[in-house]
């Protein structure tokens, strides 16, 4: 289990589109019921293209603090593209943001708890660090997840890729970077931010949105083999 010369301790996990997707009341269909109530009638079949457009002109604050504002904007944005474009459409995103807050609302992807128990037989620690306001503690707890340290976004005041959010999660598991890996689905805030303090790194790229990044996974249950674990018999 080496890494960068150090033996490989700790593995730190982005949370959404990570370890967890958005259920349904988040999706194309959530988006539609939400916005009857807003008096918007919005079109399911434009959501995946209206939030990549959202995604393409989303700004993070320009010294990376957390800032909720700018997840509602972006919502805002999602809803418009989907049809919404009224006066009633910042509210919507305003509760639309209010869903992400809660945990039941997310679903994990079936290989996150046997890949998270995985790394558990292998003695490595695990820590999760998103940007979200969310509370992380109960989003472990309502999904039963076994993990040593989780950070949000929120509690911090920095988001990814500001290296310090990283380290905060570091420090908590006392692992140096070297001896650890950053697992996220963003190549910027993810990888790049993780990288850029010595840690490894692994893209996860569920919906396969960056076919020339190399050595990208498309799903977690290759992770454990890209750490160099051995991988245990079934």
């Amino acid at each position: 289990m080496a890494c960068a010369g150090l033996t490989l301790r700790a593995v730190l996990f982005d949370v959404d589109f990570t370890l967890a997707k958005p259920g349904p009341d988040l999706g194309p269909e959530g988006y539609q019921l939400l916005g009857r109530r807003f008096g918007l009638e919005l079109d399911p079949s434009r959501h995946a293209e209206a939030r990549a457009a959202a995604i393409e002109t989303l700004e993070k604050h320009p010294e990376l603090d957390h800032d909720e504002e700018i997840w509602v904007l972006f919502t805002e944005r999602i809803i418009r593209g989907m049809g919404g474009d009224s006066d009633r459409a910042y509210e919507a995103a305003v509760e639309m943001t209010r869903g992400w807050e809660h945990a039941h609302n997310f679903e994990l992807f079936e290989d996150t708890l046997p890949v998270l128990e995985e790394l558990r037989r292998h003695d490595l620690k695990i820590g999760l660090v998103s940007n979200t306001g969310r509370d992380l503690q109960a989003f472990i707890s309502h999904h039963g997840l076994e993990v040593d340290v989780a950070l949000g976004s929120g509690s911090h005041g920095k988001v990814k890729p500001d290296p310090t959010i990283f380290q905060a999660v570091l420090d908590r598991l006392e692992v140096e970077a070297g001896q650890s890996a950053m697992v996220g689905d963003s190549p910027e805030d993810d990888i790049e931010g993780a990288r850029s303090l010595g840690m490894r790194a692994f893209l996860i790229d569920r919906e396969n949105r960056f076919p020339e990044f190399e050595g990208r996974l498309t799903d977690l249950r290759a992770l454990p083999a890209a750490l160099g674990l051995p991988v245990s018999e079934s």
